[in-house]
Order: structure tokens, then C-alpha cells, then sequence
């Protein structure tokens, strides 16, 4: 039977990665994987995760089953980080899952439970796996614009008349900040009138958080979801550990469902750790109760809060100083927009062809639709980057 099984594509970051630990050059620079990096290209273990390692090894007495939902407290505290006091605790069914991608799963397991026939909306770029798994589970797609490659920003026209064929009960999956590929993210007043479309149309939301933290402020990024929570009867939500804990390869996610009410969330509740049964029983716990240990201990997390500040703030000054070096480098401020950007990624505009002459002449690792990892530039490697990106680009002085 194995013979109908045709090769799978590969992954073109992963691909990427690939050619990059093949290539010999001493000066090559790799922008591809969404990491968080430091002046020394590591992806650090952040204090407050080390610290709460050794009282998780000191205090656990048993490696036997949580619940089915995961760990009450970690779902809790996670719960109240990503929505505040946004919407009553009761009417919020939370569940853990094996990073944001297993929450972002679960949830479209649940909308499989609500509307198979649902279409699922999915930005115009977004993440491949997006749409790869609604479609696995049997979802129709359709996109809808997102960025406008002659501003580097949202288009906001055009995404709110790509949302008009939108049809109720349908999902509709949005970026929390500085999760969108490009870096530009949705203002205020966008979140705001996105949100009366969504209460027009009867759709279901799902956001998708794993970057929260990472542009203006752990609270600031989140309230503009949080002001579309408020006004939802229903909604979704899936968040990710891995970036802002650091925590990539313990796989650490939660899956929230906002109810109308305590009695739909306790419902809710219980059909959710049953999805949970039917792919995988029972999520990893190592990771989730590090995030426990962390955000239920004031000391604990204080210091990782001050220490998720200094990442934030190490990739604004990367921001600043490549828009600056390739302003100096092309004589021009066309590359001014990665400034205002947020967050790890921005996509310069470079065409395919631009893209590989980055990698083929001069070493510099670049995802074919021009996203940079923008953390990947600290530690003295703008300065390089610029000055290939000025001549790839033939902005010159």
C-alpha cells in the first residue's frame, strides 16, 4: 500500500536550514527559523525558566497523569496572561496542548464539532500550516488580503472587503500582534472594526498569539484582543509558550474558548479534553509547569517579565539601527517601514531572485518571500546585511 504514497514537499525554512549548516563560509548569516537569538546567535534558556527547573526538580514527586486538559493551574494563569480580566473567568474553557500548533489543532477539531461545513479564513501571508491543517481536516479555505507590498503595511481596504464573503458560521483566524510573517500589524481601530464585521456576519474568531511580549509590551499586546473578547459571545483563542518563555522545544500551548455563559463553557470544557483523548490523551507537562511555576510565583515573574523586556527592546534596536544602515547604504528610505514594524519578523520586498542572490553571493539566508528573522542581525551582523541587501536591491548611492 505504501506505493501510493507520493514525496512529501519539503519544508522551504527547513530546507533553507539545511543549506545554511552545509555552507562553509565564516561570514554567513542565518535569518530563516523564527527564533529568538543574542548577540551570539544562541537561542538562550531564559533565568526564570532555569530557576524554575530546579524547584520543579526539587518539589515533584510524581511523573503520573495530569488531567486530560492539563494543569489547572498553568491553563489558569495562561488564561489570565493572554485575556486579563477581558472576560469572566467562568465563561472561558481553557485546554493545554503540545505548543500553539497543537492548541491551533484542537481548535479546529472543536469547529469540526460546530460547523464542519465551515470555510476557515486565513490571511494573505500567512503561517503554511495554517491552511495545510485546515484543509487535513477537512475545512474549505479562502484568504483574504492582509498586506499591501507597495506600503509594507496592512491593507486594510483590502482586507475588510475580502471579509464580505464571509458567511455565518464560517471562522475567521487572525494574527495577535507580531505574529503576521510580514511585522506589520493591525491598529486599534482595525481590531475594532474587524470585530463588528465578525458580531455582523456571525462568525466564529480564532486568534492566533505566540509572539505576545514581543512588540509594544507584554499587557500592550494583548489589548486589543482582549477589547475584541470583551464584545464577543463567542470566540478562540490559541497561545503559544515557545517564543516569550523560550520554551520551542518543550512544546507548550493553551487553547482558550470564550463562552456566552458559565453553563456553554463547562459544556465546552468537557468536549475539549475529550478531543484531547481522541489525538493525544494527555499534553507534555514538563514545559506548562515551568509556565505554572513561573507566572504563579511574583519573584519568578518579575524576572522573566524583565528579562522578556530586554528581548523586546534588543529587537527594536536591530530594527532601528538596519533601517538606519540600509538607509545609509541605498541612499534612500525605502527600507524605513522595519522600524515601525513589531516583533520578529518583516518581509523587505525583495523578489525571489534578489532573495537568492542574498544566499548564493553573499552567504546571507533570507526565506524566498523575503521575511528576515530579525533577531538573527544581532550581535555586529546589520552592518553585512545591509550592505548585500543595498547591492541585491541595485539602491545605491
Amino acid at each position: 500500500m505504501l506505493e501510493k504514497l507520493i514525496p512529501a514537499k519539503a519544508d522551504p525554512i527547513l530546507g533553507l536550514g539545511k543549506l545554511f549548516a552545509a555552507d562553509a563560509r565564516e561570514n554567513k548569516i542565518d535569518l530563516g527559523v523564527g527564533v529568538y537569538k543574542d548577540a551570539d546567535g544562541k537561542t538562550p534558556i531564559m533565568t526564570a525558566v532555569k530557576k524554575a527547573e530546579v524547584r520543579l526538580h526539587a518539589e515533584q514527586t510524581s511523573k503520573s497523569y495530569k488531567a486530560l486538559a492539563g494543569d489547572e493551574v498553568f491553563r489558569d494563569e495562561m488564561r489570565k496572561l493572554v485575556l486579563g480580566d477581558a472576560v469572566a473567568a467562568d465563561r472561558v474553557a481553557t485546554l493545554q496542548a503540545p505548543g500553539g500548533t497543537g492548541a491551533l489543532h484542537q481548535l479546529f477539531e472543536a469547529m469540526k464539532l460546530l460547523n464542519p461545513d465551515a470555510t476557515i479564513w486565513v490571511s494573505n501571508p500567512s503561517w503554511p500550516s495554517h491552511v495545510a491543517m485546515a484543509k487535513h481536516l477537512g475545512f474549505k479555505t479562502e484568504n483574504y488580503d492582509y498586506f499591501d507590498p507597495a506600503t509594507s503595511g496592512v491593507d486594510f481596504n483590502g482586507l475588510m472587503v475580502s471579509l464580505q464573503g464571509m458567511q455565518a458560521g464560517d471562522m475567521l483566524v487572525l494574527h495577535g500582534c507580531c505574529h503576521n510573517p510580514t511585522g506589520a500589524n493591525l491598529t486599534a481601530n482595525q481590531w475594532q472594526s474587524i470585530t463588528d464585521l465578525v458580531l455582523e456576519k456571525n462568525v466564529m474568531p480564532l486568534v492566533d498569539i505566540a509572539y505576545q511580549g514581543f512588540g509594544d509590551g507584554l499587557q500592550e499586546d494583548a489589548i486589543y484582543m482582549r477589547t475584541m473578547a470583551s464584545r464577543m459571545p463567542e470566540m478562540m483563542v490559541a497561545a503559544s509558550c515557545s517564543k516569550n518563555f523560550g520554551l520551542y522545544r518543550d512544546r507548550v500551548g493553551c487553547a482558550m474558548v470564550i463562552a456566552k455563559d458559565a453553563d456553554s463553557a463547562t459544556v465546552t470544557q468537557g468536549n475539549l479534553a475529550t478531543l484531547n483523548r481522541m489525538n493525544y490523551s494527555f499534553a507534555p507537562d514538563h514545559g506548562a509547569a515551568l509556565v505554572a511555576i513561573i507566572l504563579s510565583d511574583s519573584e519568578l515573574r518579575a524576572e522573566w517579565e524583565a528579562e522578556l523586556e530586554e528581548m523586546r527592546l534588543a529587537m527594536l534596536t536591530v530594527r532601528e539601527d538596519l533601517a538606519e544602515a540600509l538607509r545609509q547604504q541605498c541612499n534612500s528610505d525605502h527600507f524605513d517601514f522595519i522600524k515601525d514594524h513589531r516583533g520578529m519578523f518583516s518581509r523587505l520586498g525583495l523578489s525571489p531572485e534578489q532573495v537568492e542572490m542574498l544566499r548564493v553571493d553573499h552567504g546571507m539566508y533570507v526565506v524566498g518571500d523575503s521575511r528576515i528573522n530579525v533577531p538573527g542581525l544581532s550581535g555586529g551582523r546589520v552592518a553585512p546585511f545591509a550592505k548585500a541587501v543595498s547591492m541585491v536591491a541595485n539602491i545605491s548611492k
